[in-house]
Parts: structure tokens; sequence; C-alpha cells
């Protein structure tokens, strides 16, 4: 299945391949206002000259762009932040208040990311990580609202998958900027069910409570249309939100039915496991006749981060 680069999805918004990993695994949003731009989600730093070749394709000057929004700090949303605030002289970068300083000063987000991967592997994913002056900064609280041209957008704290993660509700076109939030939908494996759905409890700040909390917060929007940083848009959320949270309670019971073990690397094969085991049961049950190789392409670095945050989470608690 080959992904297009960029894809006009209606109500003046595109989505955009960031181009990480493999096409089709991660999305950011152009939204338009009349003359006036705001990018949702950034990519990594790599996908910094994607984003700004389809302003120039499309003759939007790069003083037009009003705002950077990414939803949460992690690097698969905001590793390009810096790169584009570089390169968008009249953009304020829109941020949750737990992840300002991190935007600020990414040190750390580099610096983590560098330890789980090392550094070549870092360099060919995220490229690189680059500070945003402080000055350049606006922090958004729950509920506060800004302005593109005359389009409102309105932002909601939304922990669970991450204490740093707000979500963005467009009024204009009923849908919601979800990042991780709503999970995961990969456009390959909707069957005649719909799309197929599925929390991400990458590490490390995975939340259960919270996660199910923000998922009915989104949902009491009653938005028609939702758009997920992985990957695309969807509609008819109400039905999707429902099964993500049965999922998110499913995700906890398989953690804890993993057996208590002193040794990490037990404990972390045996949740990637359960996890694959689950995730393969229930895109079958929701009719995708991939071979397991196949959805072992399309799920497999989930499976990964998931249980590695499940692990995360079962340390957390005791």
């Amino acid at each position: 299945m080959t992904v297009p680069t960029y894809q006009d999805i209606g109500h003046q918004i595109t989505r955009i391949d960031t181009a990480m990993v493999h096409e089709g695994l991660a999305a950011c949003y152009l939204l338009q206002a009349g003359d006036a731009c705001a990018i949702i989600e950034t990519g990594t730093h790599n996908t910094v000259p994607i984003i700004l070749a389809l302003l120039d394709a499309r003759g939007i000057q790069r003083s037009q762009v009003k705002y950077v929004i990414p939803t949460h700090v992690h690097l698969d949303h905001a590793g390009g932040v810096g790169g584009l605030m570089q390169a968008l002289p009249e953009a304020t970068l829109l941020v949750h208040p737990r992840g300002a300083r991190h935007m600020i000063d990414p040190a750390k987000l580099k610096a983590g990311a560098t330890a789980v991967y090392g550094e070549a592997m870092f360099a060919k994913i995220y490229g690189d990580v680059i500070p945003v002056e402080e000055n350049r900064v606006r922090i958004m609280e729950d509920g506060d609202q800004a302005l593109v041209g005359d389009r409102k957008l309105v932002f909601y704290d939304t922990p669970g998958h991450a204490r740093h993660h707000f979500c963005v509700y467009d009024p204009t076109s009923q849908g919601i900027f979800t990042g991780d939030t709503f999970g995961l939908s990969y456009p390959p494996l909707t069957t005649d069910k719909g799309p197929f759905i599925c929390p991400t409890t990458t590490p490390v700040q995975f939340d259960p409570p919270a996660l199910k909390a923000s998922i009915r917060k989104l949902l009491a929007l009653d938005p028609q249309r939702l758009y997920l940083t992985h990957y695309g848009m969807v509609e008819n959320p109400q039905p999707l939100g429902e099964r993500l949270l049965t999922m998110v309670d499913d995700y906890v019971t398989l953690a804890e039915n993993v057996a208590p073990t002193s040794d990490a690397d037990a404990q972390g094969k045996a949740l990637m496991a359960a996890m694959g085991d689950y995730l393969f049961r229930c895109a079958r049950e929701h009719g995708c006749d991939m071979s397991d190789e196949q959805l072992q392409a399309v799920l497999g670095l989930d499976i990964q981060l998931n249980s590695k945050g499940l692990a995360v989470w079962l340390q957390a608690r005791h």
C-alpha cells in the first residue's frame, strides 16, 4: 500500500506523511484559514523539508504560518519543532505546560532517545532536536483558545499517554487532533467493520485511569472526526472510543497476568508475546485477513513500545 505524502482531507486540512521509519506510520497536519495557517504535529527534524515543500507548492509564504502545535513532546510528534520554528519566522509555538521546558532545552529529550536507540539510529530516525527561543513559546492550559485567522482552536489537557499531552479541537471541522490520546489506527488494518483502533502505551507515563478519562473527555465534545498522528483521519468516533476504553482495561489485565519476575528481559519478552497475541487476535476478530508476517510489519513497532510502556507501568506500581 503506497501512502501519498500529502492528502487533502477536507475542511482546509492536509495530512502530511512525516516519512518516519516508513510511510504510513506518523502524520502531521497543515490547517488553513484564509491567509493564515498552523502546523499541528511536526514529525521529526527530518520531516521539516517535507512540510516546507508543501508550503512552497501551495504558494504559502512562511510568514503566513502563525502556529506550530505539537500535541506532546515525544519526538515522533515534536522532534521537528525547533527546525520548523527556525524556518517560520512569524510562528509561535503552542505547547503543553509540562512540555514547554523540553522544547526550550531539548537536551533531556535528545539524551533519552539516544540512550534508547544509540547515536547512529537516533540520527537516522530523528536527525536532531533544536531548541526553541523562550520568547516564541506560548503555553496552552486546559480550555485555552487560539485563532488561526478567524478559525478557533480549543486546547484540552489529556493525560494518560503522557502528562505533557493536550488535544486540539477544531470546531470548524468538528474534529480533534488527538496525538496519541485516542490511540492508533493504521489504514491497512481497516476492514468492512471500519478502522481498527488500539491504545498506545509507549514509555514512560502510561496512566490507565487518566487515559480513560481523557478519552471520555474527547468523546464528550461529540466530534464528527478525529485526526490521528498514527494515522490519518477517522470518522464516527463514538464506537471507536468505546472500543479503546475496553482495550485499555484489556492492556492492564494483560500486564497484570504476566508472571512477576526480577528478570527484566524475561518480563519484556513475556509482555511482547502477550501483546502480540492480543493485538493479532483483535485484528483477526475485526476481519483483518493479513498473515502474521504482514501484521507484524504493521504493528511490530507498537507491540514493542506498548510492552515497554506496560513494563514501566508495572514497575512503578511496586
